[in-house]
C-alpha cells in the first residue's frame, strides 16, 4: 500500500484537517495503486495519524480491493465522503456514502502514535522542512507493507521502515 502524504500550505480556514483519496492504479482496475492524504493548516503528528487512520480504516470498511475512497477528515466530525468502484459485471460505478466516526479514528491514530510515533514524526518533519523549492508541490511518498487488510500495525511495520528514511518525494 503507498500513502502519498501532502501538505497545503494555503491559509483558508477549513474545518477539516486533512482529505483521502485514492488513485487507481493504470496498470490494472483490481486495486488502488495510491492512498493520498493532503494535510491542511498547520499539521501536527496528531493529525498525521488521524489522517492515517482514516486510510486504514476506510481500507477496511471498502467494497472490496477496487474502491476507492474519498474523504475529508475532520477532529470534530470523523472521516465522510464516499467510496466509488466499478460494478464488474454491468460496467456502472456505484458510489457509497461512507462515515468513519471519530471514536474509531482516535482508536486507531492512537495505536499509529504509540507503536510508530518517532517515524510519524520523521515523516512530518520531512514534509514540513523549510528548504524545499519554492513552487514545489510538498509531498512524499511512504510505501506500507499491507498484506489483505489493514491493520494499524502493519502500517507501524511500514511506517517504521520510513523512519530509517525509507520514503521519497514526489513532485
Amino acid at each position: 500500500m503507498d500513502v502519498t502524504v501532502q501538505w497545503d500550505e494555503s491559509t483558508a480556514e477549513s474545518l477539516s484537517i486533512a482529505r483521502l483519496s485514492a488513485v487507481a492504479s493504470t496498470d490494472t482496475l483490481e486495486s488502488p495503486s495510491r492512498d493520498v492524504i493532503t494535510l491542511f493548516g498547520s499539521p501536527t503528528p496528531e493529525s498525521l495519524a488521524l489522517a492515517l487512520a482514516a486510510a486504514v480504516e476506510a481500507r477496511k470498511a471498502s467494497h472490496g480491493a477496487g474502491a476507492l475512497p474519498r474523504l475529508d477528515v475532520s477532529d470534530v466530525h470523523g472521516a465522510i465522503g464516499d467510496s466509488a468502484w466499478r460494478d464488474h459485471r454491468t460496467g456502472e460505478v456505484i458510489r457509497r456514502e461512507m462515515a468513519i466516526p471519530l471514536t474509531v479514528l482516535k482508536e486507531t491514530a492512537a495505536d499509529l502514535l504509540k507503536e510508530g510515533g518517532q517515524a510519524i514524526r520523521r515523516v512530518l518533519a520531512g514534509l514540513l522542512m523549510p528548504d524545499w523549492p519554492e513552487g514545489t508541490r510538498r509531498s512524499l511518498t511512504v510505501q506500507l507493507a499491507v498484506a489483505g487488510a489493514p491493520r494499524s500495525s502493519d502500517m507501524l511495520a511500514a511506517l517504521r521502515e520510513a523512519d530509517g528514511d525509507n520514503f521519497s518525494d514526489e513532485e
